[in-house]
């Protein structure tokens, strides 16, 4: 897997539309959606750390207020990445694809 996409609510649903999309590319990204922030779910950071190649990516429609508790999860054991947007801006799923295929180096 290239990446994991950390991702809750509405924005959750928005990503595995990007999920999609860079499938088509060749580029493999998973998804892990919190359903609660306590306790963090870092069972699910366990489960793919060995299988991604590039991280993680903490997709937030805030300032990163969810960011310090996927880097906590992933405990320096893989970059962590981000990508927010503020102030009722959704960003789209080819936003999104833009920014992951920034990250893995593009189509493959």
């Amino acid at each position: 897997m290239d990446l994991v996409i950390v991702s809750y609510g509405t924005l959750s649903r928005i990503c595995k539309n990007a999920i999609k999309m860079l499938k088509k590319e060749g580029i493999n990204v998973g998804l892990i959606r919190p359903i609660t922030l306590w306790p963090y779910p870092t069972e699910a950071f366990d489960k793919v750390i060995d299988k991604t190649k590039n991280g993680f990516i903490s997709v937030e429609m805030s300032c990163g207020q969810m960011l310090e508790d996927v880097q906590l999860a992933v405990s320096g054991r893989k970059p962590v990445h981000f990508y927010g947007r503020s102030g009722g801006m959704v960003p789209t799923p080819a936003e999104i694809a833009n920014k992951i295929k920034g990250i893995v180096g593009g189509a493959k």
